[in-house]
């Protein structure tokens, strides 16, 4: 439980040092990003030694992908996916797919929905697949996002 809380904190700081203005340097922030993600997935597996050793493996595997992810994507291609999340994530039905790209840098990717479900809360949330093409090189992740209180969709793994 406390590596899980110390992984929410490290992404939700670090994602907000990612939405800031400014000129930091997006490999880092990739990197770190994706392994406070990478952490926060891991420590969902598992239990006991085992769990840490998910953490480890999580971190080790978010950082990296994070990192070319964060080399590779600048602010207007996470403004297009964002918007393209939120779309999807809101309207569209299990299978359906939104799409997104940017022509000055040529990334693109993709959001679709795979399961529709509401928390013990009442919180509604969507298991989804991205995709993410760089370079012409395409990468397949799979995440949960859920409502905010403010109608907002919040990726949360």
């Amino acid at each position: 439980m406390k590596t899980s809380r110390i992984a929410i904190a490290l992404a939700a700081a670090l994602s907000l040092a990612a939405c800031a203005e400014g000129t930091g340097d997006k490999e880092a922030v990739g990197t770190l990003v994706g392994a406070g993600l990478g952490g926060l997935a891991g420590s969902q597996i598992g239990s006991g030694s085992g769990k840490l050793a998910a953490v480890g493996v999580g971190v080790l595997l978010g950082g990296l992908l994070g990192r070319h992810v964060g080399k590779s994507l600048d602010r207007a291609d996470r403004i297009a996916a964002d918007h393209a999340a939120q779309q999807s994530f809101e309207h569209e039905r299990i299978g359906s797919t939104t799409s997104w790209a940017n022509p000055d840098s040529g990334n693109s990717g993709t959001f679709t929905p795979t399961r529709t479900y509401q928390t013990a809360r009442g919180q509604p949330c969507r298991e989804y697949t991205t995709t993410v093409t760089i370079d012409g090189r395409k990468q397949t992740a799979y995440g949960t996002a859920c409502r905010e209180p403010d109608g907002s969709w919040k990726i949360i793994n």
